[in-house]
């Protein structure tokens, strides 16, 4: 039974890389919490169950759960002289603080686990410094040296693992699209979707998708970008990691705004502006690129309907604006299909479906309502029989579609 608990630990940690390659991190992390308690706290397998986790935590996103995983490594070992696991506690408490907006905490922790990687003769973990270094320089605006360093980061000649390859490659991607090589991006992001699908790297291939969607649409290729949308999205939720949703929702707004739905154009991007600031992310450059924008929708709308649209985005949860993701980017409709009408709903079932879509439980709904657990799903059962809707996920979509939220 001891040599069990042994070996369970180091199990588990070697099989996290293909849990996150396959988007199954997150289902995963009970069992990496349980190597971590039967692994001895600062051993090598103890480390990396945690920075494993971490790195779930950052995709959920869970950026205070994250960091302190992160956190709990570099504080155990940090008196135990350079090594592998602590400049990768380093590197991802670069990218978190990047995120956050929090630029000169960022370069300094990367700065640190560059210098040990180098010391320590490490090519994947210096290509994780560099591209720790890249993030901060980007987030704070500086994209020549973000360029310079992802350049180093691809030219280190030793193998590095093929997800950290990708994700250099991902973010190559990002970082020519914010310095204006549109063409080398696309070249760049179409080789690296291609790697992606080979390999069922699913977290890299909803990143890549949701940019090269952003490169489509600055091509004036709308459909296409819809398209990469829609799988973008269908990936992370099928994966549970919702990091993703902030830029496809960005995305959205645009992909909207140039197909002549300002409305919806404003209430994706809500969704967006509300999004990031729950989490506390750094806000990106798109909020400057839209003013233009803003100023002709509120010319054409009128400010009742823009504030309209705003409030419709913001009240949304992360399920209820992937499902009007799923709505927006859905294939057009043949012209001669009947148009879904809303059911013969009672005002309350109205309600019901509505709160639903927002993202309550039955709990949160009877609590809000005065009503007993038992009549929400009763009520609810007859809503379903009307709409046809048999899951939460399809009322939240028949509620967008029929303009109940």
């Amino acid at each position: 039974m001891e040599h069990d608990h042994n070996i369970a630990p180091r199990l588990a940690v070697a099989l996290a890389p293909w849990w996150l390659l396959r988007g199954r991190a997150a289902g995963e992390d009970a069992l990496l919490r349980a190597a971590a308690a039967h692994a001895e706290p600062g051993s090598e397998t103890w480390c990396d169950a945690l920075l494993w986790r971490g790195q779930t935590a950052m995709y959920v996103p869970d950026l205070a759960g994250a960091l302190g995983h992160f956190t709990a490594v570099r504080d155990a070992i940090a008196g135990q002289g350079p090594s592998r696991p602590l400049a990768e506690s380093l590197c991802n408490r670069s990218i978190i603080f990047a995120t956050l907006g929090q630029l000169v905490e960022a370069t300094e922790e990367a700065r640190r686990a560059l210098a040990m990687a180098r010391e320590l003769g490490h090519p994947a973990v210096e290509g994780l410094a560099l591209g720790s270094l890249a993030i901060a320089a980007m987030n704070g605006g500086d994209h020549d040296s973000a360029l310079q360093l992802v350049g180093q980061l691809e030219q280190i000649p030793a193998d590095v693992p093929g997800w950290m390859a990708r994700a250099g490659s991902n973010l190559l991607v990002v970082v020519l699209i914010e310095t204006g090589e549109l063409a080398a991006a696309e070249q760049v992001g179409t080789a690296a979707l291609v790697r992606s699908r080979d390999a069922g790297d699913l977290r890299i291939l909803s990143s890549l998708l949701s940019l090269m969607a952003d490169l489509d649409l600055r091509a004036g290729r709308a459909e296409a970008a819809a398209a990469r949308l829609r799988e973008s999205l269908q990936i992370t939720m099928r994966t549970g990691t919702w990091l993703e949703l902030v830029n496809i929702l960005s995305c959205c707004g645009d992909l909207c705004a140039q197909t002549g739905r300002p409305a919806e154009a404003v209430t994706a991007w809500a969704a967006y502006a509300a999004f990031v600031r729950r989490e506390g992310f750094l806000e990106g450059p798109e909020a400057d690129r839209r003013r233009d924008a803003m100023r002709e929708i509120r010319e054409a709308l009128g400010a009742a309907e823009v504030a309209a649209a705003q409030d419709r985005g913001t009240a949304m949860s992360m399920a209820t604006a992937a499902e009007y993701v799923l709505l927006l980017t859905a294939p057009a409709r043949p012209a001669d299909a009947p148009d879904p009408g809303p059911a013969q709903l009672t005002a309350r079932e109205r309600e019901l479906v509505t709160l639903v879509a927002q993202g309550r439980t039955d709990a949160q709904i009877a609590a809000q309502l005065s009503v007993s657990v038992r009549t929400v799903s009763s009520r609810l059962g007859r809503v379903r029989d009307k709409t046809g809707c048999r899951r939460r996920a399809d009322l939240t979509s028949f509620a967008l579609h029929t303009g109940l939220i």
